[in-house]
């Protein structure tokens, strides 16, 4: 089994127009998925969602804000998980709820150091 990164991404712009019923029938569509995959042994690491503020870091040094505005997807959160290949990762990658919003699954294999 190898590991794959799953990255999730969407615009994020509009979660503040989501009831708090919406939104909890949001996070239990995730903790579900999430709950599937670690059912079958397969979750290595849940991940996190990740805030909507950040910092880019340049190599001449220049530290500016980011995630940038003017892109409407972001990058929502992260999650490992084992597969035995792509193709399975992408099987597994394919369930996920970002999809009911519009969103998109990047699926990367993580190389050994």
């Amino acid at each position: 089994m190898k590991d794959y990164l799953l990255v999730y991404r969407t615009d994020y712009s509009f979660l503040p127009n989501r009831t708090p019923e919406e939104m909890q029938a949001m996070s239990k569509r995730w903790m579900d998925w999430f709950g599937s995959i670690a059912a079958q042994n397969k979750l290595t690491d849940r991940g996190n969602r990740l805030d909507f503020s950040g910092k880019v870091v340049r190599n001449d040094n220049t530290v500016t804000n980011g995630p940038y505005a003017e892109i409407k997807e972001s990058i929502g959160g992260y999650s490992v998980i084992k597969a035995e290949s792509y193709e399975a990762a992408v099987e597994i990658a394919k369930g996920c709820p970002v999809f009911k919003v519009g969103g998109n699954v990047e699926v990367r294999e993580i190389a050994a150091m």
